[in-house]
């Protein structure tokens, strides 16, 4: 069967500008189909919510499942599927139906599909005990469920026990998720399918993906395990790699601060296998936002599966950083190699002031969005006696932020060049120097609007 399922999934949705991630990686291979007969039952939902686009992108999906593994097992040119294979569909919404039996006929089952239509709640629990009365006991094929849904369980009894059941009787279950209209419990998922949950649980927000995601699984139903396998892991440049921990097949380096490379000998060759790796990523970029975790992953094998990883997204929340000052533009020197001094003319520098510089940050406190801020710096040096004396003022005008709630904005590098006055910091020039910085901030914008009179006569 080759790589039967490829999952990539992280620990959490959302992290702080310096959080970190747990990322999980996790493959499943299975022998042979052509030497291991396979009966596998493809459960389809059939929902109110599957109406339009999602049932149509199902439709697709189910007949290139039934397509490749007509293929894989030598029965493409008479429509049917060889090798002593055999597929069954079953469909469900308030009750589940078996839309045919297990049969070898590619144009039977792609008629039971297309004859398909939505409408209805949603009974996963006897979507599975209609599978489960399909299979045949004392059958010696491999059993194995597909069950694709787009919502969470809305009729009839709680569909766990009745996995859990199919699983006990040596029934492999791989769960593909659409999350629908009426959203979808991806841990109800996990709950249903054979474990590891990484690699037998794949979920979409995309209907467009179903047919990827139902091809390649029945691509590699049809392959030998795999041997060789080499996966390379390129981190977002916005993330950090801190740590891999050991995985449970092969072993995994990182090949430097943002890729790593997991290696395994040989995968589900004699029996139905699975592995996976976990590593940890920190975020060191500055910017909020939704951010793919991942730039890019790549896969090979000697047997040439094609794996295909989901891209888990994470939302990032920085504080707002803003600059009102520039830096002074930097001019460019070299110094050559074993040259130990270098004399170089770097141009006229105007004079700003005489003194010293002093460099602030200030955190204005709940910026509502869309709203501009005025913030006024004011600087004034202590003297010896406790008398405070002028240094300089400064206003500026903060910028709105389009964050959906308000929060904090922080203020960066306002500066201020403030003079060597000896009568007030003290005869010498090195001495200490004491100052007191304040700082006034208000609100610019406003919803306000003067209410129009109108008069008559």
């Amino acid at each position: 069967m080759g790589i039967t399922n490829s999952n990539k999934v992280i620990n959490t949705d959302r992290i702080s500008c310096d959080g970190t991630l747990r990322v999980t990686l996790a493959l499943t291979a299975s022998p042979d189909i052509v030497s291991n007969p396979t009966d596998i039952v493809l459960i389809l939902d059939r929902s109110g919510s599957m109406v339009g686009a999602p049932l149509a992108n199902m439709k697709l999906g189910a007949k290139t499942f039934i397509d490749l593994v007509s293929e894989a097992t030598g029965g493409k040119q008479d429509g049917q599927i060889g090798s002593g294979s055999r597929v069954g569909i079953v469909s469900f919404s308030n009750t589940a139906t078996a839309d045919t039996q297990l049969i070898t006929s590619t144009d039977v089952l792609k008629a039971a599909v297309d004859g398909l239509k939505a409408g209805g709640s949603t009974n996963h629990a006897d979507a599975f005990s209609q599978a489960m009365q399909l299979f045949d006991p004392s059958s010696p094929s491999a059993k194995i469920m597909v069950i694709f849904t787009d919502g969470n369980t809305t009729s009839g009894e709680p569909p766990a026990p009745v996995a859990a059941a199919a699983r006990a009787k040596g029934i492999v279950i791989y769960c593909i998720g659409l999350i629908g209209s009426d959203g979808l419990d991806i841990h109800a998922l996990n709950n249903w399918a054979t474990d590891p949950d990484a690699s037998h649980v794949a979920v979409t927000p995309d209907a467009a993906d179903l047919e990827q995601l139902f091809s390649e699984l029945a691509a590699n139903i049809s392959k030998t395990g795999a041997t060789n396998v080499v996966i390379h892991e390129v981190a977002n440049p916005d993330f950090m790699i801190t740590g891999i921990s050991t995985p449970t097949k092969g072993s995994a380096t990182m090949l430097d601060v943002h890729s790593l490379r997991w290696n395994i000998p040989q995968l589900g060759v004699s029996a139905s296998e699975s592995a996976s790796v976990e590593f940890f990523v920190r975020h060191v970029g500055q910017q909020s936002g939704t951010k793919l975790v991942n730039q890019s992953i790549t896969y090979t094998d000697d047997e040439g599966n094609t794996v295909y990883f989901p891209k888990p997204t994470v939302s990032v929340e920085c504080d707002i950083v803003v600059q009102p000052e520039a830096c002074p533009e930097a001019v460019q020197l070299s110094v050559d190699g074993c040259q130990d001094s270098v004399v170089v003319d770097l141009g006229d520098v105007s004079l700003a002031s005489q003194g010293r510089i002093i460099q602030m940050d200030v955190t204005i406190k709940n910026v509502c969005p869309g709203k501009r801020v005025a913030l006024a710096a004011i600087l004034t040096e202590l003297d010896q006696d406790g008398m405070e004396h002028q240094r300089g003022m400064k206003a500026m005008t903060i910028p709105a932020h389009s964050f959906p709630i308000c929060r904090d904005v922080l203020v960066k590098c306002i500066k201020f060049v403030v003079p060597e006055d000896l009568s007030v910091s003290g005869r010498e020039i090195c001495s200490q120097r004491k100052f007191k910085a304040r700082f006034l901030a208000n609100s610019i914008d406003t919803d306000y609007r003067c209410c129009e009179s109108v008069l008559t006569f």
